[in-house]
């Protein structure tokens, strides 16, 4: 059945080539990795992983015997130089590769600190990768300074890391709340309250100006002209879609790779799937950065190379952990207009649901496991209960599913 070769060894990848498998394609199997660590979780990497709490092998998503199991020929360390999509080959440290069909899991890379501003100085990190976490958990011995720039859910969970840590952590937020792009106020007063009630410093409003240092970083300046003191710093100012190897091959670009609702290109013979991949979505067209969706779009591009045509039906929905907060998110709140806040079980715990108009069009449940699971079902099966019931804790949460 020819060879499948899918270039990135991440949640996506893996995924892709095991659905492959046991969909029952025979033909030959090629995933390449530019890590050298088998394919793995990202999400523990700046909680549990850091944190010391889960071993390195947990993070693996398969054993590396599952690939030889599969007859998988499994390229780590490898980097993709070319893609020919004339000739159909990928060129891999500098050795062309034939294929049949090609698989872009290629994630995303994080946004970096200019060196102009002190990005390039020793003691600055990003979270990404295992090397990146391996590298700066050293770091994170009591009583050190931290600087995390940028408060989204990525600074959030390293700032929650530090602080139970000990460290002395301050995180800076240009915009005028944390979490600003991707929740309502409700949602960013619920995590301010939490991590100052944990010792960290939220300074929203005020961005980074300059690291500095001699070599290594040593302080900060902020835009409003503070200066402060710090031991490393953590950037979490987002990611940016890894597209290169697609716009060498030509395949058009729209907020990462685009696809068709089955996951091709606009290239013959290519495929994509995962953080670098944007698709078709309620008559728009969005990117979504989280494992289900890597996981569900890479296992339907597989089904569809093996003939299934199906077209994608995202079911958003995500996660964050932080000290002893579980937040579950479910649905996309892009264009909210009005949030319910629900009241949870327990004091704090509480629900935040995302209105327009009167569709619900997203749950954001911290510590509330059944508001999520209920407002997941709601919303993928397109129900918008009242407000004034969502509001009302009288109202047992099961009884808005009839």
């Amino acid at each position: 059945m020819g060879h499948v070769v899918v270039v990135g060894a991440g949640q996506a990848g893996s995924s892709c080539v095991a659905k492959l498998r046991n969909s029952g394609f025979d033909g030959k199997i090629t995933l390449i990795g530019s890590e050298t660590a088998p394919p793995y979780q990202r999400p523990p990497l700046s909680k549990a992983y850091l944190l010391g709490e889960m071993e390195l092998d947990r993070l693996y998503l398969r054993p590396l015997s599952f690939y030889e199991d599969q007859t998988i020929d499994i390229r780590l360390g490898a980097t993709v130089d070319a893609v020919d999509p004339a000739g159909k080959t990928v060129t891999v440290d500098g050795s062309a590769l034939e294929y049949d069909e090609l698989v872009l899991t290629t994630g995303s890379h994080p946004r970096r600190l200019p060196a102009s501003v002190g990005g390039d100085l020793d003691g600055v990190y990003v979270v990404r990768t295992l090397t990146d976490v391996d590298s700066m958990a050293p770091e994170f011995a009591e009583g050190k300074r931290v600087l995390i720039i940028g408060g989204g859910y990525i600074g959030l969970e390293a700032a929650a890391v530090a602080a139970k840590k000990g460290l002395q952590v301050t995180l800076v937020e240009m915009a005028d709340r944390i979490l600003q792009r991707v929740a309502c106020p409700e949602t960013s007063d619920f995590f301010r309250n939490l991590h100052q009630s944990h010792g960290v410093e939220i300074v929203e409003g005020v961005g980074l100006d300059r690291l500095k240092g001699e070599g290594r970083v040593s302080g900060a300046v902020l835009t409003d002209g503070r200066e402060i003191d710090v031991d490393f710093a953590i950037v979490g100012v987002g990611i940016t879609p890894a597209t290169e190897l697609a716009e060498m091959a030509g395949c058009a670009i729209d907020n990462g790779i685009s696809t068709d609702a089955q996951g091709r290109t606009s290239v013959d013979g290519i495929w994509a799937a995962g953080d670098c991949a944007s698709f078709p979505y309620r008559g728009g067209r969005i990117r979504l950065e989280s494992v289900p969706n890597a996981i569900d779009q890479s296992e339907l591009v597989a089904e569809n190379i093996m003939g299934a045509q199906k077209a994608y039906v995202a079911k958003p929905w995500f996660w964050s952990d932080q000290y002893d907060v579980k937040l579950q998110i479910a649905g996309l709140n892009l264009g909210y207009d009005s949030v319910i806040t629900r009241a949870g079980d327990k004091a704090g715990d509480a629900s935040y649901w995302y209105y327009k108009g009167d569709e619900l069009l997203a749950v954001d449940a911290a510590n509330e496991p059944r508001a999520f699971m209920v407002g997941k079902r709601l919303i993928e099966a397109g129900k918008s209960p009242a407000r004034e019931l969502v509001a009302d804790t009288g109202v047992e949460l099961k009884t808005l599913l009839r």
